[in-house]
Formats: structure tokens, sequence, C-alpha cells
């Protein structure tokens, strides 16, 4: 081969000889790729010590679940703000003896809500039984599984000496192979003695079978009148209380709707010390303002800038978390949630009378912080500093015809507009956050 001509060539002379070229045999050196800085046990990873490495690994580890923003609040030491709508829940189901609903909009922290409810409820001693419901979810279904997850020990006609096979069996061993009927289904509950039970059907506004929403109203009012000690819990996206379970007056006095509207400031203050003490992360104070001001409300959003910020950090082996942290983690969540619109949304974003419109489309979303995500063409006009509300209103119809960007919502008060797309309001919320943020660098 040429190159090994060219080799003997060079050795026959005696002078002036070039240093030697390394073998083409010479193995070249792989890329290090990305690890796993822990392992799948939750332990640290058996990898090479260095100065404060140990600290940095348990900092992440310990991240992980201080502020994992893809999943709800499952306990109580986790748990931060909504303390006074908690209250509110377990009065309601405690001395109010009533089904509740919870509703608002989504990643305002439902979900960690139940979780915790339930914690608390099992520590005095109640049932708890959990369902997450999807389009296709179906009452039958539904309500047979939690019939096998209350022991048949616990119905009113089963002496506590029975024999071990009464032990082994469930409330659903009782109920007929056929479709559950909420009466008799009630009827059945009616006879639970010796403990409270709660039945917590999460993301109820997913339900797509009429049937099931009405079978559900029915059991609510059968367990009221039999004053059962089985409460239902529901929580779901929605503007009021009966766009959730629809006009029932029949159960409406069985009922307390708790509205679960943005966190106030001190509440995702609290979720930045939990993770501080948790991980030994410490959030600069420029950092922590940027991150309370680009939530508006969201403990959704509190958790991924303050995991992603964190994140940052953590790979430049600090252990304090900067402004310059939150505005990379904020850039790379927009990206994010930009690439994750539907096409059809982005083209709309695109239109120059949308890019014209965006100081009043950022107003919008800065008034949809409300439980509903609802607002008037008034809200918007006092976000945007501006008297000419006659003018927002023609836009914001606009905006919900010829544009759909919005969805109308006829009140008594007038209309009020809602965002058609998730995540639409959040995403204009943290591009002008981070635009002030950048503004002021």
């Amino acid at each position: 081969m040429i190159f090994g001509r060219d080799r003997q060539r060079r050795d026959a002379e005696p002078t002036a000889r070039p240093a030697p070229r390394p073998s083409l045999e010479t193995p070249r050196r792989a890329p290090r790729l990305p690890r796993f800085a822990v392992a799948a046990t939750d332990e640290l990873g058996d990898f090479a010590p260095g100065p404060g490495v140990g600290d940095l690994r348990r900092a992440r580890l310990a991240l992980a679940e201080a502020l994992a923003p893809s999943q709800p609040v499952t306990s109580a030491e986790r748990f931060a703000g909504r303390a006074d709508v908690l209250e509110a829940l377990i009065a309601a189901l405690e001395q109010a003896r009533a089904h509740v609903v919870l509703y608002g909009e989504r990643g305002i922290g439902k979900t960690s809500l139940v979780h915790v409810l339930a914690e608390t409820a099992r520590e005095a001693r109640y049932l708890v039984l959990y369902g997450s419901c999807g389009a296709e979810a179906r009452f039958d279904e539904m309500f047979r599984s939690f019939a096998q997850r209350i022991p048949l020990l616990y119905h009113a006609d089963i002496p506590p000496t029975t024999d071990e096979e009464a032990h082994r069996q469930t409330f659903a061993d009782l109920v007929g192979p056929g479709a559950l009927d909420p009466r008799e289904l009630a009827d059945l509950f009616g006879r639970i003695v010796g403990t409270r039970v709660i039945l917590i059907l999460d993301e109820y506004d997913r339900v797509l079978d009429v049937g099931f929403r009405r079978n559900v109203a029915e059991l609510i009012k059968n367990l009221s009148d039999r004053a059962a000690r089985v409460q239902l819990v529901l929580t779901g996206v929605a503007a009021s209380l009966e766009e959730l379970v629809g006009f029932a007056p029949s159960i409406r006095r069985n009922l307390i709707g708790l509205p679960v509207g943005p966190m106030d400031e001190a509440g995702m203050a609290e979720i930045l010390d939990r993770a501080e003490a948790a991980t030994g992360l410490t959030f600069g104070p420029d950092a922590r303002a940027a991150i309370l001001r680009m939530a508006a409300g969201s403990p959704y959003v509190v958790r991924l800038l303050g995991s992603r910020a964190a994140g940052l950090a953590l790979d430049a082996e600090r252990l304090v978390v900067t402004r310059e942290d939150v505005r990379a983690g904020a850039e790379a969540v927009l990206s994010e949630w930009n690439a994750g619109l539907p096409r059809a949304v982005q083209r709309l974003l695109d239109r120059p009378e949308v890019q014209r419109a965006l100081p009043r489309l950022i107003a919008a979303a800065r008034a949809s912080g409300t439980p509903d995500g609802s607002f008037s063409a008034d809200d918007v006009a006092a976000e945007a500093g501006t008297s000419d509300t006659a003018g927002l209103a023609a836009e914001l119809e606009a905006f919900a015809s010829r544009i759909p960007l919005f969805e109308r919502v006829e009140t008594d008060t007038g209309p009020r507009y809602r965002f058609r797309t998730q995540g639409l309001a959040q995403l204009l919320g943290l591009s002008a956050a981070l635009a002030r943020l950048e503004a002021h660098r």
C-alpha cells in the first residue's frame, strides 16, 4: 500500500529521517458516551471518586424525587402549598360527609392533592381506592375493580369470627356477572361497616361514555340517600362543577365543588425550599425569583424549571443554581413545547396578524390564570394596560372564530374565552417571562 512503500523509501535514507508516523493499526479511543449517574436501585453508581462527586451524585438522585415534573407528588413529605385546599377537602369528606369534585386547569396540582389526601386518609384508617379515568373508561369495569379491593369482612352481615374463606373474599364476590346497576351497587356499599371508603376518580373529564357519567351521578345520589360509608372524589379539567358532572339538581346538594386555582408565591417558594432541603442544592436569590416569576402560579412549571436549572448546575459540578441556569433551562423547555405544538397551531402562530397580536395574546395568557383557564375582554384589557376593551373584544372574537386559537364560553355576564390548545397559554407566558429576563441581563 502507499503508506508502506513511502516508509520503506525513507528507511533507506541515512539522514534527515522524520519522526515515524503512527501505525495504521493504532486503535483510536472511542468517544465517551453519556452514562446514568445513579443505578436503577436508587443507589449511587459505581463511578471513580473525585472531589465533591459524592455530594453531586447524591444531589442528582434526590433531585429526581424532589422536583420530578412528570410525576405527581405522592407523599406529604414532598407536598408544598395547597394546605388550604387539602383542609377544605378533608372537611368536606369528614364533616359534611359529602362527595367532592376538584376542578381546575391541567397541571395545577389536582392529582397531587388526591394522592396526599389518600395518604392522610389512610392514616385515619379510611380505605382509599384510586382509579384513573380514560377515554375508554367503563362504569362496570371501574366499579367492579373497586369492589374487588374491599374485603368482605367489612360487610355488615359477616361476623368478625367467620371462617377463613370469608377472609379471602371481597365485595366483588357478591356482585353478579351482569352489568352493574348503580342502585344495586349503592345497596351493596350501604352494607359497609367498620371503616369508611373513599373512591377517587382522577381525570374524570377524560371519560367519553355518557352512560358512565350518568351512572356515577345516580350512584352519588343513591349513596347519599342511604348514608353509605362510601364517598366519591372526582377530579378533572373544567370551568365549573356543572361542566364536569353535568347539571343534575338531584345530586347537586350531595356535592361540594372545590376549584383549584394558581398557586400563590409562598406555595411555589415552599416547593423550592423542600427541594433544597432534600438535595443540598441552593437556588440563588436571582434564580429563585426568576423561577417564581416565570411559573405564574403553576406548581408544574416550578418543578419543571427548577429541575432543569438544577440539572444544569449539577452538570457544571455546582451545588448553587444560578439565574443563568434558569434562563438556559427555560430556553430548553420552550424549544420542547414549541416542537410539541400541533402543526396547525404552529402555522397559526406564524401568521402575520397573530405575530402582530402577540402582546395581547400574552396578556390573555396571564389573564387565563383562573381555576378554569377562562378570561374576558376586561381581564385581558387589565393585563394589557389598555382601556380599549371594545377593540380587544373584537380581537378575541376573531381568535375564537376566524383564527381558532380560543374557544368561546357563554356565561351570564357575557362571553369568556379559553385557549383551545393545552399548554399554549403557559408557552406564551413563559416566552414573555424569558424575554423580560433576557432584557434585564
